[in-house]
C-alpha cells in the first residue's frame, strides 16, 4: 500500500502537443473490405445470439449471448465471416468477430430509441464500446459515489494530438456530451482539464470548469491531474475511493453526438507517426486494420520494425498490420528497426538515473528488484508502487534496459486480479 503522496516533484524536459499547435484536418480512411471487433469475453463455439453467418448492422450491438453485458458496437453493415479467440495483453482472452462489409450502410434502430432519455444504463448499455472505450461502471457504484467527472482533454503520451484536436473541433458535441452526463448522472461538478497554454482557447465555451496542468511531460497524467486537484492519489482500490472519474474527450464528445443525432458513433480519431516522426491525423471506423491507416500515409513496416498502439513512452507494441484500431487507440507508430532502443536482463547497476526522473520520487531501483523477483505485494507495501503514475520515464533513463514501465504495469495489474479475486470469495 502507497503511505505517502507526492513530494518534490522533479521537472521533466519533454513538452505536450498545444491546442495552439497547428494540427491538419483528418485524412477518411475508406471502409476497409472487413473489421475486426473484439468482444472481452472469451470464445465459445456456441453462441446463442452471434455466430458466422449471422448479418449485422452498423451501430447494433455485437454479444455473444443474449443478457450479456460485455459487447462490441458493429462500424459496419455486412455479415460475420468469421470468429476466434484472442489473447489480448497480460493473457486476457477476448472474442475476436470480423465482419464482411457490404455496400449499402443500414443503421441499427435500437439506439435511436433508448436516446430520447438519457440514462446510466443507456450509457452503459451502447456508449462503453465507443470512441475513448468510458468505463460508466464506477459511475453506478452506491458504494463510492462519483461527486466529479474530469473530461480528460490532452494525451497523456508525447506526439499525439488525437484528444486536443476533438476538443478543439468538437466544442459543441462536447458540451451536448456535458448535458447529458448531468442528466444521467445527476453531477453537476464537471472539470475539463487542459494544457495551461491553451485555457484561452476554451475558457466560456465549454460548460464546465477549466482545469489547466502544465504542459511538460508528464504533468498531463491522469494521476497527476489527480493529485493536482486533490493532493491525493488511489491506493490499490482504485479511485472509488476519491469520487472522482475520468473520461476522455473523445468520449464525451461521442456521447454528446450519439445523443444529438440518435446515432453511435462507429469512427475513431488517430494520430499516424510514421519512422522519421512525422505525424499525420487520420479517422477510421473501428475495428480498421492498421495496415489500411499505415498505407494511406505510405508508411511502409518492414521485418523487424515495430508498431505501437500509443506513444514512444507508455504504448503497447503489436505484432501485426493486420490487428485492427481499438475504439481506445488515440495513436499508431511505427519505429524503424535501427532505432529501437533493445529492452535486456542486465542487471540493476543502481545507478539512480530513474529515482532522479521520477516525478513522485519513487525508490524505483529497490522496488523493481521485489517486481522482477514477481514479489509484487512486497513491492507495493514497501516501495510505493501506487504512487507510480506509468509514465514511462523510468525505462527511457534505463542505462541498463531493464523494462521497468512493464514489471510495473504487470504488478499493479496482477495484484487488482488478486484483490478482485478476495472481494470475491468475501462475497
Amino acid at each position: 500500500m502507497r503511505k505517502r503522496s507526492f513530494f518534490g516533484l522533479s521537472t521533466p524536459c519533454f513538452k505536450y502537443e498545444l491546442a495552439t499547435d497547428a494540427s491538419a484536418s483528418p485524412v477518411a480512411i475508406p471502409a476497409p473490405e472487413q473489421v475486426t471487433l473484439y468482444i472481452k469475453k472469451p470464445f465459445k463455439q456456441a453462441s446463442s445470439t452471434l455466430k458466422v453467418g449471422t448479418p449485422v448492422q452498423t451501430g447494433q450491438r455485437l454479444v455473444l449471448n443474449e443478457n450479456d453485458d460485455v459487447y462490441a458496437i458493429s462500424s459496419v453493415t455486412g455479415t460475420v465471416c468469421a470468429m476466434a479467440p484472442f489473447l489480448a495483453d497480460y493473457g486476457k482472452a477476448w472474442t475476436a468477430v470480423t465482419i464482411k462489409t457490404e455496400g449499402n450502410e443500414v443503421i441499427d434502430p435500437e439506439f435511436s430509441a433508448a436516446a430520447e432519455a438519457p440514462s446510466l444504463e443507456t450509457l452503459t448499455r451502447f456508449l462503453a464500446a465507443g470512441p475513448g472505450e468510458p468505463d460508466f461502471a464506477p459511475l453506478m457504484d452506491e458504494r463510492n459515489p462519483v461527486s466529479t467527472i474530469i473530461i480528460y482533454g490532452g494525451n497523456a503520451d508525447l506526439l499525439i494530438d488525437t484528444s486536443l484536436y476533438v476538443l478543439k473541433n468538437n466544442i459543441e458535441t462536447i458540451n451536448a456530451g456535458i448535458e447529458v452526463l448531468r442528466k444521467a448522472t445527476g453531477i453537476e461538478e464537471i472539470v475539463i482539464a487542459v494544457p495551461e497554454e491553451s485555457v484561452q482557447n476554451y475558457s466560456g465555451h465549454l460548460d464546465a470548469r477549466i482545469q489547466p496542468f502544465s504542459s511538460q511531460y508528464p504533468y498531463a497524467q491522469p494521476l497527476m491531474i489527480l493529485n493536482s486537484l486533490t493532493g491525493r492519489l488511489p491506493d490499490e482500490t482504485g479511485m472509488a475511493s476519491l469520487g472522482i472519474h475520468f473520461l476522455r474527450a473523445e468520449s464525451v464528445a461521442a456521447i454528446g453526438k450519439a445523443f444529438s443525432t440518435g446515432c453511435l458513433t462507429i469512427e475513431k480519431n488517430v494520430t499516424v507517426i510514421d519512422k522519421q516522426g512525422v505525424k499525420h491525423m487520420a479517422r477510421a471506423k473501428i475495428g480498421t486494420p492498421v495496415a489500411a491507416l499505415l498505407k494511406a500515409f505510405g508508411v511502409e513496416v518492414n521485418d523487424q520494425d515495430k508498431i505501437i498502439f500509443g506513444g514512444p513512452m507508455t504504448g503497447n507494441a503489436i505484432y501485426s498490420e493486420d490487428l485492427p484500431l481499438g475504439p481506445d487507440t488515440d495513436a499508431v507508430m511505427v519505429q524503424d528497426k535501427s532505432i529501437i532502443p533493445l529492452y535486456s536482463d542486465y542487471p540493476c547497476i543502481n545507478c539512480g538515473d530513474c529515482v532522479r526522473v521520477c516525478p513522485a520520487n519513487v525508490p524505483v531501483n529497490l522496488l523493481i528488484r521485489f517486481l522482477e523477483a514477481g514479489q509484487y505485494a512486497e513491492g507495493a507495501d514497501l516501495y510505493d508502487l501506487y504512487a507510480c503514475i506509468e509514465c514511462g520515464l523510468c525505462s527511457y533513463v534505463c542505462v541498463s534496459r531493464i523494462p521497468i514501465f512493464q514489471y510495473i504495469k504487470l504488478a499493479k495489474y496482477e495484484l487488482g486480479r488478486t484483490l478482485s479475486a478476495e472481494e470475491m470469495n468475501e462475497q
